[in-house]
């Protein structure tokens, strides 16, 4: 039985600055990892909510090894 879409994906970063997840996504995608943004920004107060970065459950692992590189080279 397939799991409904939504189940199928998982948060692996969160940030309020749009370039800094659009590079982590440039990131994975070189390595073959599919990631899709989910812009959870308020459009009326931008200072509310955050931008989050979404991958396959079946990479979570492989792009959590991206992730935490990403993090330490700041």
């Amino acid at each position: 039985m397939n799991k409904p879409a939504e189940e199928q994906w998982e948060m692996i970063y969160r940030s309020t600055l749009l370039y800094r997840v659009e590079m982590l996504k440039d990131l994975l995608e070189n390595e073959e990892i599919t990631a899709v943004i989910v812009n959870k920004k308020d459009s009326s107060y931008l200072a509310f909510g955050d931008i989050e970065l979404h991958v396959q459950r079946t990479d979570v692992l492989n792009a959590a090894i991206i992730v935490n590189r990403f993090l330490a080279d700041e």
